[in-house]
């Protein structure tokens, strides 16, 4: 009997360790949400949306997009997907490496990335169709001597229709997301449970057994000789706690800030999301078109063609813990200095693009790239695993980041995750741990499982 593996998440993490991991195990990846669906609104019904004023709360925003979810903190908004793809199906498919904390705690991820290149199409060919918009920003920007650079894009970005809809999810197929691992593990024969929230790993005699699955108001034990979380920096921690395994209070989010200014007809919010990146000490600049400000903040009143936006991405300091259903993170006073700081640069931006200072406004501080409550260390970096886990059980999402990226953390989870389902196919080859009931059938139940478990 092969092997079972569980692998909580479809995320860039989760799917990745699937497709890696299906043959060498048989492997089941446990997803909380459902399939990913796309906003399908056109321009003209947003607009009616956001004139009704029935967002006010944007926690109602899954009423027309079912995968966000978004929770309030006294700070900011904390934004996730939950389904098929994960937050990736959301992201704006940047394929940027960032991944110089892990190397100087000795990791070299050469090998994985390499691989990506071979699997994934990565390119700036969106440059040659960029808008007039775009193209009017990048010189801005370079006209005060910000040096942007042109972001790679994941998928098939030459074919790119730049709608503007990346984080609404692409409703052409051509920007990358993790379903396309998803879809190639399932293909293999690995089995995808949706609508499946795992609440904790079963860890017995230092041992994970497997996981409780939640459907409704169904629990159930799910067997696995392998453990794999990759739920995200807001599930996994969660998932770990209720397990009895204690994480670090550095939870990290990258917040986003959008500045802002009315500039008649600019149609942004038909170009490609994030086309050149500024890096900054502490803080990443890009156009952007922020779209879930625009469905709710009032400041964002104005027609969706008439506003230009420069996203400022933070790389928050690593203070913050997720306990069960709650996240608690504040900016601190660090943090507001450099947002201080940043929305003077992108005002600057625009006023330098021709926009009115007096028409420049702010969006709503929201983040979505939460990650770094089990570090990797010097001590854990070469096995990537922590010495709290069982040895069984892994993590193979930004859980891990040592620090805030403040950038696109797509590619180095990808690359991680790679790392990680290579050790547990390595020692997948070192050990036998198998259940069986007297039927040979698997155990359904906890208690089934504490009973008939055995070592073969």
């Amino acid at each position: 009997m092969r092997r079972r593996a569980i692998v909580v998440g479809s995320g860039a993490g989760g799917a990745t360790v699937a497709k890696e991991l299906e043959g060498e195990f048989d492997v089941t990846v446990v997803e909380a949400g459902k399939d990913f669906r796309r906003v399908t609104l056109d321009r003209r019904a947003i607009d009616r949306l956001r004139g009704s004023r029935m967002l006010l709360d944007p926690r109602l925003l899954r009423l027309v997009y079912p995968p966000i979810r978004i929770r309030r903190t006294p700070d900011m908004l904390l934004v996730n997907g939950i389904g098929t793809g994960g937050t990736t199906t959301m992201a704006t498919g940047n394929g940027i490496r960032m991944d110089e904390d892990l190397r100087v705690l000795g990791l070299d991820l050469d090998r994985e990335f390499d691989e990506i290149a071979r699997e994934i199409p990565i390119s700036t060919a969106h440059q040659r169709r960029w808008h007039p918009i775009t193209r009017r920003l990048f010189r801005t920007f370079d006209d005060l001597g910000l040096d942007p650079v042109v972001l790679p894009k994941m998928g098939d970005a030459e074919r790119c229709r730049h709608c503007g809809r990346c984080m609404l999810g692409c409703p052409y197929g051509r920007k990358w997301d993790s379903r396309a691992y998803l879809d190639e593990a399932v293909r293999r024969g690995a089995r995808l449970m949706t609508g499946s929230a795992v609440t904790e790993v079963v860890i017995e005699d230092g041992r994970a057994t497997g996981v409780v699955t939640r459907t409704k108001a169904l629990h159930r034990f799910v067997p696995a000789d392998l453990v794999v979380l990759a739920a995200g920096g807001f599930g996994t921690p969660a998932i770990l706690e209720r397990s009895g395994i204690a994480c670090e209070p550095t939870l990290f989010v990258d917040p986003v800030l959008t500045v802002a200014a009315r500039v008649p007809n600019a149609w942004q919010c038909n170009e490609i999301e994030m086309p050149f990146v500024v890096q900054r000490e502490g803080y990443i600049l890009a156009p952007y078109f922020d779209w879930i400000s625009s469905l709710f903040d009032p400041s964002w009143r104005h027609r969706l063609q008439d506003i230009v936006g420069i996203m400022i991405k933070l790389a928050d300091e690593s203070v913050g813990s997720v306990s069960g259903r709650k996240v608690h993170k504040l900016l601190t006073p660090t943090d507001r200095s450099r947002l201080d700081e940043a929305v003077d640069v992108a005002t600057e931006i625009l006023v330098g693009f021709g926009a009115d200072p007096h028409e420049v406004f702010l969006g709503t501080v929201h983040a979505g790239h939460p990650g770094g409550m089990l570090p990797l260390t010097e001590a854990s970096a070469p096995t990537m695993h922590d010495d709290r886990l069982p040895e069984n059980a892994y993590v193979a999402d930004a859980t891990l980041f040592p620090k805030s990226l403040g950038n696109p953390p797509i590619l180095t989870i990808i690359a991680m995750a790679k790392r990680i389902a290579a050790i547990c196919a390595a020692k997948s080859h070192r050990h036998t741990w198998q259940g069986r009931d007297g039927k040979g059938a698997p155990p359904t139940t906890r208690s089934q499982w504490r009973s008939r478990c055995v070592r073969a």
